[in-house]
């Protein structure tokens, strides 16, 4: 069918401006090629009836293949949303890829799961009527699972690659898959930018139907088997010690309850409540604010807080839609009637860190060859926790819990001990290779119960931290820049922090300017020098106070720019805490202030 009128069309639109130049050139492209075929009648029927804005926030851009999969909102039609079109490319990269590696000898395998999000399901089965269409046996998790669980699944099967249907904590109106490599863990180089140039060049997309591959055996559903075998994994990571603790848990609406509340069980704790409001699985995430299941935001635990006031609660814990990641809120002191405060990830990850080497201590089994990993952008409070018990802290790494998986890989897992970021992330074990919020969750519930046992209440043990390491205050800020703009403008925004970086911030001198894209120093005469780092798009601003520091990346996953902020009091100049808190926090203000006028945001 011709469609020259309708490209006439959106040629005229580009010229008056209605459309990016981008948006036109893939538009066209989805009307032309063969390969879009199916599709060619939808999006002629947009342009057709002046469907500009639409068009052009789906097409201004092919949504890309990042290092770990690809994420955006759902439509049906454009380059730059997730669909069939684009959902189906990125299995058929995996399975081209892998297959490359394996060579002609091998028996490609993918393990697949997926999360509650609007058409997860769907978009799963396709992935696997892919794979099993270019030889892949799949092992199918049926029903709803976490990304721990996926993780876990790929080790177990000794599957090549996994793939699993989730968005994490993003609005309802988007999805994403995430590409897993043999390891369980997601993709490094080289097989990251392998996957990226096979998924950007896909042609046909071969598949066979879902049931016809389950009945003739091609398809494993396999959640049977692996449930109990992921649980019993994890409970193992488990430390002996008290249990006597009342905990609220939140799945948020996500697929949390099918991991964490077995995990929880099996590890001894019995008085666990299913927080009924957030209780039932739902992509619209009816009943947390703004419809955004994040445990990062503090607002989603205030009907937590209210509830677990009433009932005499010690803990309230929420993960994400996907249960990679936790959140919690806790009195803070043992007192009746004590206000709740929610902890940020860096403080979870602190407390975790140093329950993690001296339970190990106290057991006997800490050494000197054992680490802890964390990245660029996580509290340095977790590196001196290491440091006071004689452990290394492998803290050079890039946002992203699959350089902390490589990290374990590359050091030997046999004496990993601990991993952390800061956007609320942990693990444990060597069962997986990506942040697991079950066994987080049981990890703080077992701290909080010890804590309990001793009369003291996580915060107060954050507070003996601070004594014992220093006051470690952090911030971190998401700017939104969504779109075309958006992109152009995140670009400006990390050019000017490169190029001409501010010379104070909360009135402390910049000293030095890390640049880890161009792997620099840049030195406040405008000298430089060699960066020994990993490469990234992360610049991080030193100040002339000790330990205080700014960095500044674009987000991997989402549109927005994401600025982090370190404000540190040593020991040694502590005289009252409560005053050296409320001194950061105010530095911490004037750094998040001085930052969004030099920025412009």
């Amino acid at each position: 069918m011709s469609y020259d009128n309708t490209l006439a069309l959106v040629r005229q639109a580009a010229e008056t401006g209605k459309i990016t130049s981008t948006a036109q050139k893939n538009i066209a492209a989805w009307l032309t090629e063969p390969r879009y075929g199916e599709y060619a009648g939808q999006v002629a029927e947009m342009v057709e009836s002046g469907q500009w804005q639409t068009l052009d926030d789906v097409f201004w851009t092919v949504i890309p293949f990042g290092t770990g999969g690809r994420r955006g909102r759902m439509y049906p039609v454009g380059s730059n949303a997730i669909n069939d079109r684009t959902i189906g490319e990125s299995a058929q990269g995996l399975a081209d890829y892998v297959k490359e590696q394996l060579g002609a000898d091998g028996n490609p395998s993918c393990a697949l799961a997926y999360d509650t999000r609007h058409r997860s399901e769907h978009f799963a089965r396709l992935c696997a009527e892919i794979m099993v269409a270019s030889g892949f046996r799949v092992f199918f998790l049926q029903g709803y699972r976490s990304t721990p669980e996926l993780s876990f699944c790929v080790r177990y099967k000794h599957a090549s690659c996994g793939i699993m249907v989730t968005a994490s904590h993003n609005p309802p109106r988007d999805n994403a898959v995430k590409a897993y490599w043999s390891t369980g863990g997601q993709l490094l180089p080289p097989h990251d930018k392998g996957v990226i140039d096979r998924v950007m060049s896909v042609n046909a997309i071969e598949r066979v139907p879902f049931d016809t591959a389950v009945a003739d055996g091609r398809i494993e559903i396999c959640q049977d088997e692996v449930d109990p075998k992921y649980v019993a994994a994890v409970v193992e990571q488990s430390i002996p010690g008290p249990r006597d603790l009342k905990v609220i848990y939140s799945p948020l609406h996500g697929v949390g309850a099918s991991a964490v509340l077995p995990v929880l069980e099996a590890a001894g704790f019995k008085d666990v409540e299913l927080f009924s409001l957030h209780a039932k699985p739902d992509g619209d995430f009816p009943n947390v604010p703004g419809h955004v299941s994040n445990p990062e935001n503090p607002q989603v635990f205030d009907t937590m807080i209210a509830h677990g006031s009433h009932n005499g609660a010690d803990l309230a814990v929420a993960t994400d839609p996907d249960c990679d990641r936790i959140g919690c809120a806790a009195p803070l002191t043992m007192a009746k009637g004590a206000p709740w405060l929610t902890l940020t990830g860096n403080e979870i990850g602190a407390l975790l860190a140093d329950y993690m080497c001296d339970s190990r201590k106290a057991a006997g089994r800490l050494s000197p060859q054992n680490f802890i990993v964390k990245t660029l952008v996580t509290t340095e409070l977790t590196r001196r926790i290491g440091d006071s018990y004689g452990v290394k802290t492998f803290g050079d790494n890039l946002v992203g819990f699959k350089w902390i998986a490589g990290v374990i890989d590359r050091e030997g897992a046999d004496k990993f001990l601990y991993g952390t970021e800061e956007s609320h992330g942990y693990m444990a074990g060597n069962y997986n290779r990506d942040k697991d919020g079950g066994l987080a969750t049981m990890l703080l519930c077992e701290l909080a119960a010890k804590l309990k046992a001793q009369k003291k209440t996580l915060h107060q043990k954050l507070d003996d931290l601070f004594w014992q390491h220093g006051v470690h205050i952090e911030r971190t800020v998401s700017v939104q820049m969504p779109g075309s703009e958006g992109m152009l403008r995140m670009k400006e925004v990390m050019a000017q922090f490169r190029a001409a970086p501010p010379k104070t911030l909360a009135g402390s001198p910049v000293v030095q300017v890390r640049d880890y894209f161009d792997q620099t120093v840049i030195l406040p005469g405008g000298g430089k020098q060699p960066l020994d780092g990993p490469k990234g798009d992360l610049v991080i601003l030193d100040l002339a106070l000790e330990g205080n520091y700014v960095a500044i990346r674009p987000s991997g996953t989402e549109p927005k720019i994401k600025l982090y902020m370190f404000t540190y009091e040593p020991p040694e100049q502590l005289a009252n805490l409560e005053d050296a808190k409320q001194m950061l926090d105010e530095r911490l203000l004037a750094m998040e202030a001085d930052m969004r006028a030099f920025a412009g945001v």
